[in-house]
């Protein structure tokens, strides 16, 4: 037993200097790689705060407006079948039935930005570079029992209501298309 004691450790110093500098160069791997992993996690962190600032400025439609939805998407599908249906048959009527019927189109005006200085007010729905879908947003607020008017401003054709007022008189016509489940805002008048 005394010759396992008895065992003796040798080192030499370029062996002292060759441990030293491999313990050196993992603590300044070790630090170097902490330090960029701090850098990534406080970079996710900072992305996560600006989500979670956004998500409080914006709360969840309530149930009853999220219902409305899902309606308004039941009725733009049976809108698009009628509309499919109609296409259908003025493909096979004759023309003079065609003529006597036509579809109203909603007019479209190209007008400046509205001046500062006006005090007359109308309700905005949607601005869209998409002239197809300012048409159908004009035809389902026409059959909402309003009268639309499509305006181009700057290569967007923003779909107005074809009369203007007061604030308060455009705050409830805003509120009257709210209950058919469209949403307005109001704009100056040109």
């Amino acid at each position: 037993m005394s010759d396992r004691d008895a065992q003796t450790i040798v080192l030499s110093r370029p062996t002292v200097l060759l441990v030293t500098g491999v313990g050196v160069g993992l603590l300044t791997l070790t630090y170097v790689l902490g330090v960029q992993i701090g850098k990534q996690s406080a970079a996710l962190h900072q992305t996560q705060n600006r989500a979670g600032g956004e998500e409080l400025s914006e709360l969840p439609a309530s149930l009853d407006e999220q219902l409305k939805q899902f309606e308004n998407r039941d009725l733009e599908k049976n809108e698009k079948l009628e509309a499919a249906k109609q296409t259908h048959k003025a493909v096979n009527a004759p023309a003079d039935e065609a003529k006597e019927n036509p579809e109203p189109k909603p007019k479209i005006e190209d007008k400046p930005e509205a001046k500062k200085g006006s005090e007359k007010w109308t309700l905005q729905i949607v601005a869209t570079p998409d002239e197809t879908e300012a048409k159908r947003v004009a035809a389902k607020i026409k059959g909402a029992g309003f009268k639309p008017t499509i305006v181009k401003v700057k290569n967007q054709f923003k779909v107005r209501l074809d009369v203007s007022g007061t604030r308060s008189e455009m705050d409830a016509n805003s509120t009257k298309l709210k209950a058919k489940g469209l949403a307005s805002f109001p704009v100056k008048a040109e």
